[in-house]
């Protein structure tokens, strides 16, 4: 990971997506339509995360069908 911003490639050229760099030892987390709004974590908390992610424990929160 870079401090340059990256968004999934699941978000295609769609401008409503999360974003996420490391910078200073830290990952940050912004959705690019509020950009000012940066969410911190150390790199551990955020690949906990994101096993859970993997692992599904989220999916009852998504809604793809708005």
């Amino acid at each position: 990971m870079s401090d340059t911003w990256q968004k999934s490639s699941y978000s295609g050229a769609h401008d409503e997506c999360v974003e996420v760099r490391a910078l200073d030892g830290l990952v940050e987390l912004r959705e690019s339509d509020t950009g000012a709004i940066i969410v911190r974590t150390t790199p551990l908390k955020f690949a906990k995360f994101l096993q859970g992610v993997k692992a599904g424990e989220f999916d009852h929160l998504t809604d793809l069908t708005t």
